[in-house]
């Protein structure tokens, strides 16, 4: 089907037909004669009279002028022109997915100049996973099962700034073919069996991967957390391998570490600090995690602890150079504060030195000034007690 080729409305057939036929009863065709017109002269003798005119059919009137076809509407699902759906095909009405609704879903995305670049046929994708381009997601979310859609999705929600070498060049505007073929709900975690829990699992992480190569912190964290669901060993059906349930522990891990990276580049400290502490709580010797956690200690101003944790993994791993490196670091930020404390509580101690010196001095004036107050009186007294002597005399 010609992807640019507007579907034909069923309107459009109506409108020629009752225009052909109204062309007809204005003579824009021949007319053809009532078969009553080719009766003989001999039926028309016995009874039948003849007329100076024939009578007119019956012609349809309309009760209004027919409407034109109409255009085919575009759905701009965001309100600013980036996301844009027609319809190609409808679907079963009310059938739209809900997340996490499982979809199963055919696209082929070109670039502005027709070139495909991006194709997939019937793969399964969790609506609202991110597990496909975020245009197409928030697609799926308003097309009902079976129906076919045109989907024009700026770079913004298609494969962005970066673009995807070689083909998908930065800020490209795709145009996507998209047919939601199935829509299906997925078992609870819980029912799955250990193999397809692993294989969800590893799907989202390496979604997680991808979004995090990316620089799209928030979206890998999603993807991980996630993958997180199904990598669990919680109440597996059946009596599964033991070698399988270690693999999935060990991915499990895996994806707290990458998950931890993922909160770090977004300061969110302490939500990094919980997924590490998941880690070294099953693998106390995960370097990554130590080295990590170290990190954030230390971004945190908590420089003793930071410190203890690199030592701790030192004893792990003595030959690290990137452990060995961060020590140095750490010993040198240590140095640096106790001398900032030192002077700091230098300069607390000599403000304190010179206050008391002030008040000793204040304290003396106010001796000197009490002694000198008293001399004065007495001499007064004195002076006093002499001039009355002197008139009892005289």
């Amino acid at each position: 089907m010609d992807l640019d080729r507007p579907l034909e409305n069923s309107a459009e057939g109506d409108k020629s037909a009752i225009e052909s036929f109204l062309q007809g009863e204005r003579g824009d065709v021949p007319h053809q004669k009532p078969a009553d017109e080719f009766k003989s002269e001999e039926n028309r003798s016995e009874g039948e009279s003849k007329t100076d005119e024939e009578p007119q059919p019956m012609q349809p009137e309309p009760e209004s002028e027919p409407e034109p076809a109409e255009k085919e509407e575009w759905m701009d699902i965001l309100g600013n022109g980036q996301l844009k759906k027609k319809v190609l095909k409808p679907g079963e009405p009310d059938s739209r997915p809900t997340k996490p609704d499982v979809c199963e879903i055919s696209f082929e995305g070109r670039l502005e100049d027709g070139t495909v670049v991006d194709k997939e046929d019937r793969i399964e994708v969790f609506l609202g996973d991110n597990d496909t381009a975020q245009g197409i997601d928030f697609a799926l979310a308003l097309m009902d099962k079976g129906e076919e859609a045109e989907v024009v999705i700026a770079s913004r929600f298609a494969y962005g700034s970066l673009g995807r070498k070689p083909d998908i060049p930065p800020d490209a505007v795709l145009t996507y073919r998209l047919t939601l073929h199935n829509v299906r709900q997925e078992l609870p975690v819980q029912e799955l069996d250990i193999e397809k829990r692993i294989a969800i699992g590893l799907k989202k992480k390496e979604r997680g991967n991808w979004w995090y190569t990316r620089d799209e912190h928030t979206l890998a964290i999603h993807s991980y957390r996630s993958a997180l669901e199904y990598l669990d060993d919680t109440d597996i059906p059946g009596s599964p391998d033991e070698s399988r349930v270690h693999f999935l522990l060990d991915e499990r891990l895996k994806t707290y570490n990458n998950l931890g990276a993922s909160q770090m580049k977004i300061s969110a400290y302490d939500a990094a600090l919980t997924s590490f502490g998941h880690v070294l709580s099953s693998q106390p010797t995960n370097i990554k995690a130590i080295f990590r956690k170290a990190k954030i200690l230390k971004v945190k101003g908590e420089l003793e602890e930071s410190i203890e944790v690199v030592r701790h993994g030192l004893t792990v791993d003595p030959g690290d150079k990137s452990l060995q490196q961060e020590l140095s670091l750490l010993l040198a930020a240590q140095r640096k504060d106790n001398t900032k404390q030192r002077n700091l509580y230098k300069k607390m101690m000599g403000n304190s030195t010179q206050d008391n010196g002030t008040e000793k001095k204040k304290q003396k004036s106010s001796n000197y000034g009490t002694i000198t107050l008293i001399a004065v009186v007495s001499f007064a007294v004195a002076a006093i007690g002499a001039v009355v002597v002197r008139y009892k005399i005289t």
